[in-house]
């Protein structure tokens, strides 16, 4: 995942306090800073839920890290939350269009990059 004029997020594993648990892994900044809670273990055997997690869990860390709203929908200048759209994992953003109701999709997660 990428923000404007910062590295690529990464997907961090750490070592457990606990013994004989598994790995945590955190979705953090380049330089490894992260924040939240770690991903869970127990992945959902659907992609897009899966998908999701990660996805909040990245704006969580982004919030928190650099205290700004991301992504943001480049039309409106607001910051975009997933919503399932028929199966896909996708960018909305609850600004509006003229003549339209609230709120639109922007780009399927991981599509952004195209807009």
């Amino acid at each position: 995942m990428t923000l404007p004029e910062q590295e690529p997020l990464q997907l961090l594993a750490q070592p457990s306090y606990e013994a004989g648990e598994p790995e945590r892994v955190y979705v953090a900044m380049a330089n490894g800073e992260w924040h939240g809670n770690h991903l869970d273990p127990k992945t959902p055997e659907d992609s897009g839920e899966a998908l999701a997690i990660v996805a909040d869990a990245a704006q969580d860390t982004v919030a928190e890290l650099l205290w700004q709203a991301w992504p943001l929908c480049a039309e409106h200048n607001l910051g975009m939350h997933t919503r399932d759209v028929e199966g896909l994992l996708s960018w909305w953003c609850s600004g509006r269009r003229p003549g339209e109701g609230s709120g639109h999709i922007r780009a399927a997660v991981g599509a952004l990059g195209s807009f």
